[in-house]
């Protein structure tokens, strides 16, 4: 398992700072084990795939979005790969008239400047600036929208380790049946527990994890030739003829807009 990327007495304090920020960037994958902690905490990935559980939600989020996890609330987390994320962990008697249940948000770019500020401020006291910098990063943690982005993982561990492979290889076009097989079931029970368990069918799944990875390259700046490419389409049209029937609009036009 990953170490902490603050000291555990102080995600555990009552007291303290108002909020605690970290960034890291690792050549490894990250993973944690089911936790909790006293303060709550704001979560995200600078770039990539992140597997996230808190209370009953399990999402695949991209890069583009975060996810507010209340004080004792059970969480864990797994990067698909190479771990650049970050996390802010604020204080409780702060999270009062914050959400009170996990979340997704949109990030802003006011709040992801904010928290790259706050990564600088180690775990001492605030002083007036980084107050007001910190009251900016709650203001727009309690005004931006809770997003129904996320993708939902499901529970079954066979159908789960499915679903992080795909995450890991999203290009992988592997039949139904043939999952089924590596996963050691039948396929008609694979597709009956992946609709009751995440709301997809299966197909509908592995597309909504290309789609979030294709908006957090494509908000990154690469080329929609190589987004296509690296996602398992056999042409450029194909993956614009998709994204349009998922957002109204090509690629161009949907960051244009």
């Amino acid at each position: 398992m990953s170490q902490p990327l603050v000291s555990p007495t102080l995600a555990q304090a009552g007291g303290g700072p108002l909020l605690v920020a970290a960034w890291q960037h690792s050549p490894l994958e990250r993973q944690t084990a089911l936790h909790c902690h006293a303060r709550g905490q704001l979560l995200g990935a600078g770039q990539g795939l992140l597997s996230v559980t808190a209370a009953d939600s399990h999402w695949v989020v991209p890069a583009t979005h975060a996810v507010w996890v209340p004080p004792g609330c059970e969480h864990a987390l797994r990067s698909h790969g190479p771990f650049d994320g970050w996390s802010v962990y604020v204080a409780p008697q702060a999270c009062r008239e914050l959400p009170q249940a996990p979340r997704i948000i949109a990030t802003s770019g006011l709040l992801r400047e904010a928290v790259r500020r706050a990564t600088d401020w180690g775990e001492g006291p605030l002083d007036a600036r980084q107050l007001r910098i910190a009251g900016v990063i709650l203001d727009e943690l309690l005004g931006l929208p809770e997003e129904p982005f996320g993708l939902p993982l499901p529970t079954d561990p066979r159908l789960r380790r499915i679903c992080q492979a795909l995450a890991d290889e999203l290009a992988d076009n592997r039949s139904l049946e043939a999952w089924a097989q590596w996963a050691g079931m039948s396929s008609r029970t694979l597709a009956r527990r992946f609709v009751e368990e995440t709301g997809f069918a299966f197909g509908q799944w592995r597309q909504r994890a290309r789609l979030l990875r294709a908006l957090e390259r494509l908000a990154a700046g690469d080329a929609v030739t190589r987004v296509a490419l690296e996602l398992g389409y056999d042409n450029v049209s194909a993956f614009i003829a998709m994204f349009r029937r998922h957002f109204g609009v090509t690629p161009g036009r949907y960051f244009a807009r």
